[in-house]
């Protein structure tokens, strides 16, 4: 059973700011740094754990491009505290686990049904991998509320993240 972590995968959140005062707001793309996800040997189940405390902020993003410079160490250290503590709230809800309960598909592409543990709350997802340069990449779109989830908001709501935040897997294959 073929089990990959943060030496051979990657795992990105990628957040959307909106508000009145969202230009002055980043786009981030955060890095999950302690996950683990297991395939069994025809690809055709799919396990996966991420430690919610583990998230870390790899970038700003600026119309789409990585902006690398925007955040001060300070900023990116206060950024993934508010995630571990006041968002995610790791201590009360420390890993994130993934379940495929179906995977379809033949080539170069898959379906994947499965109930994500967030946050506490599960839900059913689904997303499409891809296979491209021997590698699977899978993007996800999670509505943060739908797992009880409340959006960082600061400035009495006119600086927001957006509710809908996407996720980004890769793994060899």
């Amino acid at each position: 059973m073929p089990t990959h972590d943060a030496t051979t995968a990657s795992c990105h959140v990628l957040t959307f700011k909106e508000g009145m005062l969202s230009a002055i707001a980043h786009d981030l793309r955060l890095r999950v740094e302690r996950f683990r996800v297991e395939l069994d040997d025809d690809g055709r189940s799919i396990t996966a754990r991420f430690e919610a405390d583990s998230l870390r902020v790899e970038c700003a993003v600026k119309d789409g491009r990585d902006d690398p410079g925007a955040l001060r160490d300070g900023q990116r250290r206060d950024i993934e505290a508010n995630i571990a503590k006041d968002v995610l709230h790791a201590r009360r809800h420390p890993t994130i686990e993934f379940r495929s309960t179906a995977v379809h598909g033949e080539g170069d592409q898959r379906q994947i049904e499965g109930t994500l543990r967030l946050h506490g709350v599960e839900r059913s997802i689904h997303a499409t991998a891809r296979r491209e340069g021997g590698r699977w990449s899978a993007e996800v779109s999670i509505h943060q509320p739908d797992f009880g989830i409340k959006p960082f908001s600061a400035m009495l709501g006119t600086l927001k993240i957006q509710p809908q935040v996407r996720v980004r897997i890769s793994v060899p294959g």
